[in-house]
Protein backbone atom coordinates (compact mmCIF):
# COMPACT_ATOMS: atom_id res chain seq x y z
CA UNK A 1 0.00 0.00 0.00
CA UNK A 2 2.67 2.26 1.18
CA UNK A 3 4.56 1.61 -2.41
CA UNK A 4 0.70 2.61 -4.48
CA UNK A 5 1.29 6.20 -2.40
CA UNK A 6 4.49 7.12 -3.28
CA UNK A 7 3.87 6.31 -6.29
CA UNK A 8 0.76 8.21 -6.86
CA UNK A 9 1.90 11.15 -4.85
CA UNK A 10 5.19 11.24 -7.82
CA UNK A 11 2.75 10.65 -10.23
CA UNK A 12 1.32 14.24 -8.88
CA UNK A 13 4.69 15.76 -8.91
CA UNK A 14 5.64 14.84 -12.16
CA UNK A 15 2.06 16.54 -13.62
CA UNK A 16 2.91 19.54 -11.54
CA UNK A 17 6.21 20.32 -12.90
CA UNK A 18 4.74 19.67 -16.39
CA UNK A 19 2.20 22.48 -15.92
CA UNK A 20 4.76 24.45 -14.59
CA UNK A 21 7.11 23.86 -17.78
CA UNK A 22 4.08 24.44 -20.19
CA UNK A 23 3.13 27.66 -18.38
CA UNK A 24 6.85 29.01 -18.41
CA UNK A 25 6.62 27.92 -21.90
CA UNK A 26 3.86 30.30 -22.53
CA UNK A 27 4.96 32.99 -20.96
CA UNK A 28 8.02 33.16 -23.21
CA UNK A 29 6.16 32.52 -25.98
CA UNK A 30 3.57 36.11 -25.27
CA UNK A 31 5.63 37.87 -23.23
CA UNK A 32 5.89 40.83 -26.02
CA UNK A 33 2.06 40.78 -25.94
CA UNK A 34 1.28 40.43 -21.77
CA UNK A 35 1.24 43.51 -19.51
CA UNK A 36 3.65 43.18 -16.77
CA UNK A 37 0.85 42.63 -13.95
CA UNK A 38 0.15 39.13 -16.11
CA UNK A 39 3.68 38.44 -16.51
CA UNK A 40 4.49 38.64 -12.34
CA UNK A 41 0.97 37.07 -11.71
CA UNK A 42 1.75 33.60 -14.30
CA UNK A 43 4.92 33.43 -12.77
CA UNK A 44 3.95 33.62 -9.13
CA UNK A 45 1.68 31.01 -9.49
CA UNK A 46 4.30 28.62 -11.47
CA UNK A 47 6.59 29.46 -8.69
CA UNK A 48 4.25 28.64 -6.05
CA UNK A 49 3.18 25.18 -7.51
CA UNK A 50 6.66 24.27 -8.20
CA UNK A 51 8.12 24.88 -4.70
CA UNK A 52 4.66 22.90 -3.89
CA UNK A 53 6.24 19.85 -5.73
CA UNK A 54 9.61 20.25 -3.09
CA UNK A 55 10.42 18.73 0.44
CA UNK A 56 7.80 17.11 1.96
CA UNK A 57 4.81 16.25 -0.43
CA UNK A 58 1.39 17.36 0.46
CA UNK A 59 -1.10 15.86 -2.26
CA UNK A 60 -4.11 18.21 -1.31
CA UNK A 61 -1.55 21.50 -1.44
CA UNK A 62 -0.39 20.54 -4.76
CA UNK A 63 -3.81 19.77 -6.66
CA UNK A 64 -4.59 23.39 -4.94
CA UNK A 65 -1.90 24.99 -6.74
CA UNK A 66 -2.69 23.71 -9.85
CA UNK A 67 -5.65 24.92 -9.64
CA UNK A 68 -4.43 28.54 -9.04
CA UNK A 69 -2.00 28.27 -11.73
CA UNK A 70 -4.59 27.06 -14.31
CA UNK A 71 -7.54 30.10 -13.16
CA UNK A 72 -4.27 32.97 -13.13
CA UNK A 73 -3.07 31.38 -16.62
CA UNK A 74 -7.26 31.09 -17.84
CA UNK A 75 -7.63 34.87 -16.55
CA UNK A 76 -3.71 36.51 -17.91
CA UNK A 77 -2.89 34.75 -20.56
CA UNK A 78 -3.76 34.70 -24.65
CA UNK A 79 -5.38 31.80 -26.42
CA UNK A 80 -4.13 30.66 -29.44
CA UNK A 81 -7.09 29.81 -31.94
CA UNK A 82 -6.86 25.80 -32.77
CA UNK A 83 -4.21 25.23 -30.40
CA UNK A 84 -4.33 21.13 -31.39
CA UNK A 85 -3.77 22.06 -34.74
CA UNK A 86 -1.25 24.58 -33.68
CA UNK A 87 0.83 22.18 -31.32
CA UNK A 88 0.47 19.60 -34.70
CA UNK A 89 2.09 22.30 -36.75
CA UNK A 90 4.89 22.68 -34.50
CA UNK A 91 5.89 19.30 -34.46
CA UNK A 92 6.16 18.71 -38.23
CA UNK A 93 8.23 22.01 -38.51
CA UNK A 94 10.77 21.01 -35.91
CA UNK A 95 10.85 17.36 -37.46
CA UNK A 96 11.56 18.93 -41.00
CA UNK A 97 14.20 20.90 -39.29
CA UNK A 98 15.96 18.35 -37.63
CA UNK A 99 15.53 16.28 -41.00
CA UNK A 100 17.02 19.01 -42.82
CA UNK A 101 19.73 19.37 -40.41
CA UNK A 102 20.89 15.74 -40.76
CA UNK A 103 20.58 15.65 -44.18
CA UNK A 104 22.50 19.11 -44.75
CA UNK A 105 25.53 18.23 -41.98
CA UNK A 106 25.63 14.40 -41.05
CA UNK A 107 23.71 12.30 -43.53
CA UNK A 108 22.42 12.87 -47.00
CA UNK A 109 20.63 9.51 -48.77
CA UNK A 110 21.93 9.18 -52.37
CA UNK A 111 20.95 6.14 -55.05
CA UNK A 112 22.63 4.26 -57.74
CA UNK A 113 21.06 4.67 -60.99
CA UNK A 114 24.12 3.21 -63.08
CA UNK A 115 26.17 0.58 -63.00
CA UNK A 116 28.99 2.21 -63.11
CA UNK A 117 30.26 1.52 -59.79
CA UNK A 118 30.02 -2.30 -60.13
CA UNK A 119 31.53 -4.24 -58.29
CA UNK A 120 31.09 -2.32 -55.47
CA UNK A 121 27.83 -0.39 -55.47
CA UNK A 122 25.19 -1.29 -58.13
CA UNK A 123 22.68 0.74 -60.18
CA UNK A 124 19.72 -0.72 -61.20
CA UNK A 125 19.66 -3.64 -63.22
CA UNK A 126 16.90 -5.71 -65.20
CA UNK A 127 15.84 -8.72 -66.74
CA UNK A 128 14.25 -8.37 -69.72
CA UNK A 129 11.28 -11.25 -70.46
CA UNK A 130 8.87 -9.57 -73.40
CA UNK A 131 7.78 -12.70 -75.77
CA UNK A 132 8.86 -15.31 -72.93
CA UNK A 133 6.18 -17.23 -72.16
CA UNK A 134 7.49 -19.29 -69.67
CA UNK A 135 8.55 -16.81 -67.15
CA UNK A 136 5.96 -16.25 -64.91
CA UNK A 137 5.45 -13.31 -62.74
CA UNK A 138 5.19 -14.20 -59.12
CA UNK A 139 2.14 -13.90 -56.61
CA UNK A 140 1.48 -10.91 -54.49
CA UNK A 141 3.13 -11.81 -51.15
CA UNK A 142 6.56 -13.25 -53.91
CA UNK A 143 6.49 -10.00 -55.39
CA UNK A 144 6.54 -8.10 -51.80
CA UNK A 145 8.90 -10.12 -50.13
CA UNK A 146 11.31 -9.91 -52.76
CA UNK A 147 10.41 -5.94 -52.65
CA UNK A 148 11.22 -5.33 -49.51
CA UNK A 149 14.60 -8.29 -49.52
CA UNK A 150 15.83 -7.89 -53.08
CA UNK A 151 14.35 -4.40 -54.26
CA UNK A 152 12.93 -6.31 -56.91
CA UNK A 153 10.09 -5.25 -58.79
CA UNK A 154 8.04 -6.98 -61.78
CA UNK A 155 6.57 -5.21 -64.26
CA UNK A 156 3.95 -6.83 -67.12
CA UNK A 157 2.23 -4.57 -69.65
CA UNK A 158 0.04 -6.16 -72.60
CA UNK A 159 -1.08 -3.92 -75.25
CA UNK A 160 -4.91 -3.45 -75.25
CA UNK A 161 -4.85 -2.15 -78.60
CA UNK A 162 -2.85 -1.91 -82.11
CA UNK A 163 -0.29 1.11 -82.41
CA UNK A 164 2.68 2.44 -82.71
CA UNK A 165 5.11 2.47 -79.33
CA UNK A 166 5.67 6.28 -78.89
CA UNK A 167 7.26 8.11 -75.38
CA UNK A 168 5.08 11.01 -73.34
CA UNK A 169 7.53 11.00 -70.60
CA UNK A 170 11.61 11.71 -71.56
CA UNK A 171 12.10 10.83 -67.56
CA UNK A 172 9.29 9.73 -64.86
CA UNK A 173 7.97 12.12 -62.63
CA UNK A 174 9.61 12.50 -59.18
CA UNK A 175 9.02 12.92 -55.29
CA UNK A 176 11.85 12.89 -53.18
CA UNK A 177 14.20 9.86 -53.96
CA UNK A 178 10.76 7.78 -55.58
CA UNK A 179 9.78 7.79 -59.54
CA UNK A 180 6.34 7.99 -59.37
CA UNK A 181 4.93 7.28 -63.23
CA UNK A 182 6.49 7.38 -66.88
CA UNK A 183 4.04 7.26 -69.69
CA UNK A 184 4.17 6.12 -73.24
CA UNK A 185 1.74 5.34 -75.61
CA UNK A 186 0.71 2.43 -78.29
CA UNK A 187 -1.36 4.16 -81.25
CA UNK A 188 -3.86 7.07 -79.32
CA UNK A 189 -3.93 5.29 -76.15
CA UNK A 190 -1.91 6.12 -72.54
CA UNK A 191 -0.21 3.42 -70.53
CA UNK A 192 1.05 4.19 -67.24
CA UNK A 193 4.30 2.51 -65.89
CA UNK A 194 4.25 2.68 -61.77
CA UNK A 195 7.33 3.25 -59.82
CA UNK A 196 9.40 2.93 -62.79
CA UNK A 197 13.33 2.10 -62.68
CA UNK A 198 15.95 4.17 -63.79
CA UNK A 199 16.59 3.95 -67.53
CA UNK A 200 13.52 2.00 -67.97
CA UNK A 201 12.60 3.13 -71.81
CA UNK A 202 16.76 4.11 -73.46
CA UNK A 203 18.35 0.84 -71.56
CA UNK A 204 16.10 -1.59 -69.75
CA UNK A 205 12.51 -2.29 -71.79
CA UNK A 206 14.75 -2.20 -75.36
CA UNK A 207 11.39 -0.42 -76.69
CA UNK A 208 11.71 1.98 -79.55
CA UNK A 209 9.90 4.60 -81.40
CA UNK A 210 8.19 3.63 -84.16
CA UNK A 211 7.64 -0.36 -83.42
CA UNK A 212 4.11 -1.34 -83.87
CA UNK A 213 2.40 -3.72 -81.59
CA UNK A 214 -0.29 -6.02 -81.68
CA UNK A 215 -3.68 -6.28 -79.10
CA UNK A 216 -1.98 -8.95 -77.00
CA UNK A 217 1.61 -8.57 -77.28
CA UNK A 218 4.39 -8.18 -74.39
CA UNK A 219 5.22 -4.36 -74.23
CA UNK A 220 6.43 -4.38 -71.24
CA UNK A 221 7.59 -7.91 -69.45
CA UNK A 222 10.55 -7.75 -66.87
CA UNK A 223 12.10 -8.08 -63.43
CA UNK A 224 14.28 -5.06 -62.07
CA UNK A 225 16.20 -4.37 -59.26
CA UNK A 226 16.66 -1.36 -57.61
CA UNK A 227 20.18 0.45 -57.20
CA UNK A 228 21.51 0.59 -53.67
CA UNK A 229 20.30 3.54 -51.83
CA UNK A 230 23.22 4.82 -49.25
CA UNK A 231 23.64 7.54 -47.02
CA UNK A 232 26.44 9.88 -47.93
CA UNK A 233 28.59 10.62 -45.28
CA UNK A 234 28.77 14.81 -44.84
CA UNK A 235 30.29 15.05 -41.86
CA UNK A 236 34.16 13.65 -42.25
CA UNK A 237 35.51 15.90 -44.85
CA UNK A 238 35.12 18.71 -42.35
CA UNK A 239 37.80 17.14 -40.36
CA UNK A 240 39.88 15.75 -43.31
CA UNK A 241 40.78 16.22 -47.17
CA UNK A 242 39.31 13.22 -49.34
CA UNK A 243 41.95 10.38 -49.73
CA UNK A 244 42.75 8.35 -52.94
CA UNK A 245 40.31 5.62 -52.84
CA UNK A 246 37.26 7.50 -51.16
CA UNK A 247 34.02 6.79 -53.06
CA UNK A 248 32.66 10.57 -53.27
CA UNK A 249 29.75 12.22 -53.82
CA UNK A 250 29.94 15.23 -55.90
CA UNK A 251 27.92 18.24 -57.91
CA UNK A 252 28.36 18.25 -61.20
CA UNK A 253 27.53 22.33 -61.70
CA UNK A 254 30.46 24.11 -63.35
CA UNK A 255 32.00 20.71 -64.95
CA UNK A 256 32.18 22.64 -68.59
CA UNK A 257 31.44 19.56 -70.90
CA UNK A 258 28.59 18.15 -73.90
CA UNK A 259 27.97 15.30 -72.15
CA UNK A 260 27.74 16.78 -68.38
CA UNK A 261 24.47 18.07 -66.91
CA UNK A 262 24.78 20.60 -64.91
CA UNK A 263 22.11 19.65 -61.88
CA UNK A 264 23.16 16.20 -60.55
CA UNK A 265 25.11 14.30 -58.39
CA UNK A 266 27.40 11.63 -59.28
CA UNK A 267 28.92 9.03 -57.56
CA UNK A 268 32.78 7.45 -58.46
CA UNK A 269 36.27 6.61 -56.46
CA UNK A 270 38.96 9.30 -56.34
CA UNK A 271 42.20 7.83 -58.05
CA UNK A 272 44.60 10.77 -58.40
CA UNK A 273 44.46 14.12 -56.39
CA UNK A 274 45.41 17.74 -58.08
CA UNK A 275 49.05 18.31 -58.59
CA UNK A 276 49.82 14.35 -59.47
CA UNK A 277 50.21 12.46 -62.45
CA UNK A 278 47.99 9.88 -63.88
CA UNK A 279 48.40 7.53 -66.92
CA UNK A 280 46.47 3.94 -67.46
CA UNK A 281 48.53 0.87 -68.55
CA UNK A 282 47.16 -1.43 -71.38
CA UNK A 283 47.35 -3.95 -68.38
CA UNK A 284 44.43 -2.15 -67.46
CA UNK A 285 46.14 -0.67 -64.54
CA UNK A 286 46.21 2.61 -63.33
CA UNK A 287 49.90 4.50 -62.14
CA UNK A 288 49.99 7.81 -60.41
CA UNK A 289 52.96 9.36 -59.53
CA UNK A 290 55.00 6.55 -61.12
CA UNK A 291 53.11 3.53 -58.61
CA UNK A 292 51.38 0.94 -60.50
CA UNK A 293 47.73 0.46 -58.65
CA UNK A 294 46.63 -3.22 -58.08
CA UNK A 295 44.67 -5.47 -55.54
CA UNK A 296 46.77 -4.98 -52.82
CA UNK A 297 46.45 -0.80 -52.67
CA UNK A 298 43.53 -0.01 -50.53
CA UNK A 299 40.09 0.47 -51.65
CA UNK A 300 41.02 -0.70 -55.09
CA UNK A 301 40.80 -4.61 -54.00
CA UNK A 302 37.80 -4.80 -55.97
CA UNK A 303 38.48 -3.31 -59.02
CA UNK A 304 41.41 -5.24 -59.47
CA UNK A 305 40.44 -9.03 -58.73
CA UNK A 306 41.93 -9.99 -62.59
CA UNK A 307 40.12 -13.32 -61.48
CA UNK A 308 36.52 -11.49 -61.69
CA UNK A 309 37.44 -9.64 -64.62
CA UNK A 310 35.12 -10.72 -67.58
CA UNK A 311 34.16 -9.32 -71.26
CA UNK A 312 32.09 -6.34 -71.28
CA UNK A 313 31.86 -6.44 -67.62
CA UNK A 314 33.94 -4.66 -65.01
CA UNK A 315 38.03 -5.13 -65.31
CA UNK A 316 40.37 -2.54 -63.74
CA UNK A 317 40.78 0.47 -65.66
CA UNK A 318 41.15 1.12 -69.19
CA UNK A 319 41.92 3.47 -72.26
CA UNK A 320 41.09 3.80 -75.57
CA UNK A 321 43.89 1.29 -76.90
CA UNK A 322 41.32 -1.35 -75.20
CA UNK A 323 38.28 0.08 -76.17
CA UNK A 324 39.17 1.46 -79.70
CA UNK A 325 35.62 1.95 -80.95
CA UNK A 326 35.25 4.45 -78.03
CA UNK A 327 37.54 7.38 -77.98
CA UNK A 328 38.79 7.84 -74.52
CA UNK A 329 39.78 11.93 -75.01
CA UNK A 330 42.27 12.08 -72.18
CA UNK A 331 43.75 8.59 -72.63
CA UNK A 332 44.49 7.77 -76.35
CA UNK A 333 47.13 5.31 -75.33
CA UNK A 334 48.86 3.52 -72.17
CA UNK A 335 52.16 6.52 -72.57
CA UNK A 336 49.53 9.68 -71.98
CA UNK A 337 50.10 11.26 -68.95
CA UNK A 338 47.70 13.54 -67.26
CA UNK A 339 48.40 15.83 -64.40
CA UNK A 340 45.77 16.92 -62.42
CA UNK A 341 45.58 20.44 -61.56
CA UNK A 342 46.01 21.49 -57.78
CA UNK A 343 42.63 21.54 -56.29
CA UNK A 344 40.89 19.15 -58.37
CA UNK A 345 40.03 15.70 -58.25
CA UNK A 346 39.91 13.21 -60.82
CA UNK A 347 37.48 10.24 -60.21
CA UNK A 348 36.74 6.83 -62.24
CA UNK A 349 33.97 4.79 -61.60
CA UNK A 350 34.96 0.82 -60.69
CA UNK A 351 33.10 -0.32 -63.93
CA UNK A 352 35.00 1.89 -66.21
CA UNK A 353 33.87 -0.01 -69.58
CA UNK A 354 30.60 1.92 -68.54
CA UNK A 355 31.25 4.87 -66.43
CA UNK A 356 31.32 8.70 -67.72
CA UNK A 357 33.94 9.53 -65.54
CA UNK A 358 37.40 12.08 -65.61
CA UNK A 359 38.79 10.15 -68.44
CA UNK A 360 35.72 11.71 -71.05
CA UNK A 361 35.44 15.55 -68.75
CA UNK A 362 38.19 15.91 -67.02
CA UNK A 363 38.13 16.92 -63.65
CA UNK A 364 36.72 19.12 -60.74
CA UNK A 365 37.24 21.59 -58.30
CA UNK A 366 37.35 19.95 -54.39
CA UNK A 367 34.45 22.57 -53.52
CA UNK A 368 32.07 20.07 -55.98
CA UNK A 369 32.62 17.27 -53.24
CA UNK A 370 29.14 16.79 -50.77
CA UNK A 371 30.80 13.60 -48.89
CA UNK A 372 31.22 10.18 -48.74
CA UNK A 373 29.55 6.66 -49.68
CA UNK A 374 28.75 5.34 -45.65
CA UNK A 375 25.97 3.27 -45.37
CA UNK A 376 24.00 1.29 -47.85
CA UNK A 377 20.64 1.15 -46.29
CA UNK A 378 18.73 -0.76 -48.58
CA UNK A 379 18.27 -3.14 -50.49
CA UNK A 380 18.92 -6.16 -48.22
CA UNK A 381 22.02 -7.47 -50.62
CA UNK A 382 25.80 -8.31 -50.00
CA UNK A 383 26.31 -4.89 -49.93
CA UNK A 384 24.08 -3.37 -47.35
CA UNK A 385 25.62 -1.69 -44.40
CA UNK A 386 28.98 -0.01 -44.60
CA UNK A 387 31.13 -3.03 -44.71
CA UNK A 388 30.72 -4.41 -48.48
CA UNK A 389 31.27 -0.83 -50.04
CA UNK A 390 33.96 0.57 -49.67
Amino acid sequence: MKAFLNWFLSRTVRHARQMCGHAEKLIAAQRDLLSPAAISAVEQATKDLYDSTRGTIDRTAIETKMTVLNDTAEKWLKRYPHAAYRENVEVFLVAIAVAMGIRTFLLQPFKIPTGSMQPTLYGVTAENHKGDESFQIPGTLRRWWEFISAGATYYHIVARNDGEFSLIDEQPSRFLLFNLRQRFKIGDEVYTVWFPPENLFNKHAQLDYGVNYKAGQDILKMRAVSGDHLFVDRMTYNFRKPARGDIVVFKTQGIRHSMMPQDQHYIKRLVALGGEKIQIGNDRHAVVNGKRLDSSTRHFEKVYNESKWAEDAYMGHVNSTFRPGLPIPLFPDEKTVYTVPENQYFVMGDHTCDSSDSRYWGTFPKENVIGKSFFVYWPFSKRFGWWGHD
